[in-house]
């Protein structure tokens, strides 16, 4: 499948691995998230995926979201509120917060590169209009996100919790 979607990669702040491992699974991710919604991208579709630590996270969570506390993935939409095909190009920005990735991972018995991708798809599909304000909206999600995970072989995220 090819999917007309530009994904810039920057890394900020934290002990990242080298960028072209992170574009890669960033791509796959996004691939199969959009996959699994079908939603159709305007030419020229771009994403920005910023990959930080948990200060930095921290700042942009209490600045935009009043919580002063670090959380594992961000998402920031440019297009909050419209629907296709009234879209910019620029879908927003994804940013990750490595400690909080990792501890995560740790306590849920989880691979690290697996509950990265997993916070990956998650943020694209608020970029995308998705969220889990109540149970509904967390069911669609969570199921979207499976199926998207599993497209990669990795294991519901959801199962244990």
């Amino acid at each position: 499948m090819i999917v007309l979607v530009g994904i810039d990669i920057t890394i900020e702040a934290g002990e990242w691995d080298e960028q072209p491992r992170l574009h890669e699974q960033a791509r796959q991710a996004i691939e199969a998230a959009i996959a699994e919604v079908g939603v159709a991208l305007p030419k020229g579709t771009e994403v920005s995926v910023v990959f930080g630590n948990d200060a930095m996270v921290k700042e942009l969570n209490r600045d935009w979201r009043d919580k002063d506390k670090p959380t594992n993935v961000l998402s920031f939409a440019a297009n909050d509120g419209l629907a296709p095909p009234d879209w910019s190009p620029l879908l927003g920005d994804i940013v990750l917060a490595q400690e909080t990735i990792v501890r995560e991972a740790k306590e849920q018995g989880k691979a690290v590169e697996a509950h990265l991708t997993h916070l990956i798809v998650h943020g694209f599909l608020h970029l995308l209009g998705y969220d889990h304000e109540n149970d509904d909206e967390a069911d669609t999600m969570e199921q979207i996100e499976t199926r998207a995970l599993a497209r990669l072989g990795i294991a519901d995220p959801y199962q244990d919790t």
